[in-house]
């Protein structure tokens, strides 16, 4: 993790213009994105996304709000958040009490 990470308490992942999604997990994962990686069309939210998370490195705005300008962003330039359903806790399966038998046991 480098020095000026801040990562985000629920990551985001947006499915780019090549139909391909990336994930990202904290606001210089998103700045360098914009900076290195943003397709051609750049608009209003594209500038305020990359000032925001500028801001946040800096400790000058929350990273909740340089997350909301990445995504708004995102939006602006066609490029949908892929929404993934909340990891569920794994439960083992219910076993059966001691002595019971099964219908295909009872029946070879």
């Amino acid at each position: 993790m480098l020095l000026n990470e801040i990562p985000w308490t629920v990551p985001l992942t947006v499915r780019l213009s090549n139909g391909l999604t990336h994930t990202f997990a904290s606001v210089y994962e998103a700045l360098d994105f914009l900076e290195n990686e943003w397709p051609l069309r750049k608009g209003e939210r594209y500038d305020r996304a990359v000032r925001t998370c500028r801001r946040a490195l800096n400790r000058m705005t929350p990273a909740a709000v340089a997350r909301e300008a990445f995504i708004a962003a995102c939006l602006e330039a066609g490029m949908p958040l892929v929404m993934t359903p909340p990891a569920r806790e794994m439960t083992p399966p219910a076993r059966e009490p001691q002595g019971a038998t099964t219908k295909a046991a009872q029946s070879a």
